[in-house]
């Protein structure tokens, strides 16, 4: 459990209006520890992170650009993956850093909520398209004949904006949950970041139907990508079955690889974080945790289709090889 230090003083404004409650204006990230000691060791590790996770998501999304041969359905997906976990890590961990080498961490109330919205926004979106990938990876096994007529960029196109648009939705269900609560209970966040539980553990307004709204909102997207990705593999692994020869199935096993890690250490974490009741999951255990899905995952991704992808290593030769002779 974290202590909080006790020099960290509440900053509340209190309206006439309001005798037995406040507006708050500001609130302070708590950040993940208070011993002096670990302070810099931290912002050097997780400075770290946030380098390589720039460095792999920007790098994957220069290779799929500068290759032609990398402009399908399936890296048209990985491309929109990679740039929405490089942003979703921008939204999150510059702000975490300076909590170790601040004082006092302080966010105001309109950037927590714009820090939330975006948190949201990138959570719900990466959900989806790794079940818009899992579609791919179903038509390219199953149909593999019609794959480029099925997956074509009027499709692919129409279910990114799905993608985006269900980020959206997400973003302002979770968002307009919290931002209208009352804040009383101080203004310190339980956090490195602004998310919703943390949040709404301050409100005095709070009641079970917030909670119902984020638990269900959750549901639905982590749950309704997990049933279309299942659906997928179920369909895949039937039409494995059916291939005779041992190679085939590995080999249709490994073009899906590198999403079934993907979507394992995404949606594990996410539903490990969310999905589990406050007294199996303090929130001081619950912030520790949710550095898996928003710093290990988006660093871990850019490797794992890096390291185990025929095509993306041959692109990377092939580019490394350009820069020698240019």
């Amino acid at each position: 459990m974290v202590i909080m230090p006790h020099s960290i003083q509440i900053h509340l404004r209190r309206t006439p209006a309001e005798n037995s409650s406040s507006s708050v204006t500001e609130f302070i990230l708590a950040g993940l520890a208070d011993q002096p000691g670990l302070q810099i060791p931290l912002f050097f590790l997780f400075l770290g992170f946030y380098v390589v996770t720039v460095v792999g998501n920007l790098g994957l999304i220069t290779l799929i650009g500068l290759n032609s041969h990398l402009h399908i359905p399936v890296y048209f997906f990985l491309f929109n993956l990679s740039l929405i976990e490089f942003s979703f890590s921008t939204a999150i961990i510059p702000k975490m850093l300076m909590s170790f080498v601040s004082r006092k961490n302080i966010i105001s109330f309109t950037g927590c909520m714009t820090q939330l919205f975006f948190f949201c926004f990138f959570v719900f979106s990466e959900s989806f398209i790794l079940s818009a990938m899992a579609y791919d990876r179903y038509v390219a096994i199953c149909n593999p004949l019609l794959y480029m007529v099925t997956m074509s960029p009027q499709v692919c196109l129409l279910l990114l904006l799905g993608v985006y648009g269900m980020g959206v939705l997400g973003a302002v269900a979770h968002t307009g949950n919290i931002v209208f609560l009352t804040f009383c209970a101080g203004n310190l966040v339980n956090h490195y970041m602004c998310d919703i539980l943390p949040l709404l553990e301050l409100s005095c307004n709070g009641s079970y139907i917030n909670v119902l709204v984020i638990f269900i909102v959750v549901t639905i997207g982590i749950g309704v990508p997990i049933v279309a990705i299942f659906i997928s593999y179920g369909f895949i692994l039937s039409s494995n079955l059916h291939i005779s020869s041992a190679e085939g199935r590995s080999k249709a096993f490994s073009t899906c690889s590198s999403h079934i890690i993907a979507v394992s250490l995404f949606f594990g974490s996410g539903a490990f974080m969310y999905l589990k009741p406050s007294s199996v999951l303090p929130l001081d255990q619950g912030k520790v945790s949710s550095l898996f899905y928003t710093i290990v995952v988006p660093m871990f991704n850019p490797l794992i289709y890096s390291l185990r992808n025929k095509d993306v290593k041959l692109a990377l030769r092939r580019t490394f090889s350009r820069i020698n002779f240019s």
